[in-house]
């Protein structure tokens, strides 16, 4: 009886799985339809994969604000300024306070600051 309830909880993990893989690819299906409103930049398509896998999501939303100013918000004020790729992807490494309010950004040290660059350079592009 013990073998037999093994035999099915192991046949049970591998069909999960098996699901799971359908469902990672459909979502790369949607998120693959929905890159081509984007610009075809490829810093900015990396960019949006590096925030859609990190936490910024939690404190940043695309259009209103949430603990954080909207990425558009930031798109708007950072957009046309020079030297701001380089400024905001210092900030997202470090952290900072004072531009948006007291709630200061927590730090990220462990983002490259290649990647910190490809994630600054999606949120510029949100710019209306």
């Amino acid at each position: 009886m013990k073998k037999t309830l093994i035999i099915f909880s192991f046949v049970g993990l591998i069909a999960s799985c098996g699901s799971n893989e359908n469902k990672t690819t459909d979502k790369s299906t949607s998120s693959e339809s929905t890159s081509t409103e984007a610009p075809a930049d490829p810093e900015v398509e990396k960019g949006l994969a590096l925030v859609g896998k990190s936490d910024c999501l939690t404190c940043h939303k695309i259009l209103d604000n949430a603990t954080g100013p909207a990425y558009q918000a930031i798109a708007e004020r950072y957009k046309d300024k020079p030297g701001s790729v380089d400024s905001l992807a210092h900030k997202v490494i470090k952290g900072g306070s004072g531009n948006w309010g007291t709630i200061p950004m927590t730090p990220h040290p462990a983002i490259s600051e290649e990647d910190a660059k490809a994630m600054v350079k999606y949120v510029l592009s949100l710019k209306k």
